[in-house]
C-alpha cells in the first residue's frame, strides 16, 4: 500500500471500522434455520476490503454537514450492493473465482445455490435500509437514494457492465468499448456512492453533478490500476487470483494501451478529478487524497 497522508490513512481505517461494525448489526445470527443464507451473507460482507464506496459515501455527506448514523446507513446499503456483485460475479457461470480478499468465494465456502440466495438477500437488504425512515426523515431524499442506487446498479449500470465484461472474452472490443464497459460496471456505483453523500445533505445540481463527475473520472482512474494489478501483482497483494483476464483473452486498458499507458492515463483522470472538486475548495481535501491514493495503490 502506498504511503498515505496520515489524514486520509486515519480516515480510511475509521471508515473500514464504522463499516465493519454497522454491517455486524445489519446482519445478526438468530439461531433458524434460515441463518445458513445470513452466515453466507456476513462471509461476504465482513470480509474486509477497502470499503472504498462507503468511505467516498461518507466523506460527500460530511461535506454537506449530515448526520453520521444516516450516511452510515447509506454506505452500508452501497456496500451491500457492492458484496452481492463480487457474489454473483466470482460464481463458475461468471468469472468462476475461488478466492476474493484472501478467502474463499462464498459459493466455495457454502454451495452455489447458497451464494445465489446471498447475493439476492445483499442486494434486496440495501434497498431496505435506503427506504427506512432512520436513513433520513424526508421521503423525497429516500427515494432518490432508492432511485440513484437502482440505476446505478440495474441494466444501464452495473448489471449491464458485466453483461458487456463477459461479452468482451467473445468479442476483440475498443478503447471506446472497453471504457464504457467499466463505467458502467465499476463507475455508475463509485459515482452514486459520492452522490448519495449529497443527496442526503440536500446539495445544489452543481454540487451534485461535480461529485458525481470526479466519481466517474475516479473509478475510471480505479479500473485502469485493477488491469494493472491484475498483470503486475501477486495474488496475495491483490486478495484474489491475478491473470485471468489474459488466460480469458479479455480486452482491458492493459491489453489495448500497454502498462505505460494505462498508468499515465490513470493519472491523468486522478488530476482530472481534483478538478471537479474546486468548487468545494478546502471541504474536499480528502476526496482529493483518496484520488491519488486510488492509483498509486497495490491491493
Amino acid at each position: 500500500m502506498p504511503s498515505l497522508h496520515p489524514q486520509l490513512q486515519e480516515a480510511l481505517a475509521d471508515t473500514v471500522q464504522a463499516i465493519q461494525s454497522e454491517i455486524d448489526g445489519f446482519l445478526p445470527l438468530t439461531g433458524n434455520p434460515e441463518d445458513r443464507v445470513y452466515e453466507a451473507m456476513r462471509h461476504s460482507a465482513l470480509s474486509g476490503g477497502k470499503r472504498l464506496r462507503p468511505f467516498l459515501c461518507m466523506s460527500a455527506a460530511n461535506m454537506f454537514g449530515v448526520d453520521p448514523a444516516r450516511s452510515r446507513r447509506a454506505a452500508v446499503a452501497i456496500e451491500l450492493v457492492h458484496c452481492y456483485s463480487l457474489v454473483h460475479d466470482d460464481l463458475p457461470a461468471m468469472d468462476n473465482s475461488d478466492l476474493r480478499r484472501g478467502k474463499p468465494t462464498v459459493h466455495k465456502a457454502f454451495d452455489e445455490a447458497t451464494a445465489i440466495l446471498a447475493g439476492d438477500a445483499l442486494l434486496t437488504y440495501a434497498f431496505e435500509i435506503l427506504s427506512n425512515n432512520a436513513t433520513h426523515e424526508d421521503p423525497q431524499v429516500r427515494c432518490n437514494l432508492v432511485l440513484g442506487l437502482a440505476r446505478a446498479a440495474g441494466a444501464n449500470g452495473m448489471v449491464g457492465g458485466q453483461m458487456l465484461d463477459l461479452l468482451a472474452e467473445k468479442g476483440n472490443f475498443d478503447i471506446g468499448q472497453t471504457t464504457r464497459l467499466q463505467r458502467m460496471k465499476t463507475g455508475e456505483i463509485i459515482a452514486f456512492s459520492c452522490e448519495a453523500g449529497a443527496i442526503l445533505g440536500k446539495a445544489s445540481q452543481q454540487q451534485r453533478d461535480a461529485l458525481r463527475k470526479y466519481a466517474h473520472d475516479l473509478g475510471l482512474a480505479f479500473q485502469m490500476i485493477d488491469d494493472l494489478l491484475d498483470v503486475e501483482a501477486t495474488p496475495e497483494e491483490v486478495g484474489k487470483p491475478t491473470g485471468k483476464d489474459a488466460v480469458a483473452g479479455k480486452a482491458t486498458f492493459v491489453t489495448i494501451l500497454g502498462a505505460e499507458r494505462t498508468r499515465a492515463q490513470a493519472q491523468l483522470l486522478s488530476d482530472q478529478a481534483k478538478r471537479h472538486l474546486d468548487i468545494f475548495e478546502g471541504r474536499a481535501q480528502l476526496l482529493r487524497d483518496v484520488a491519488q491514493f486510488v492509483v498509486e495503490r497495490r491491493s
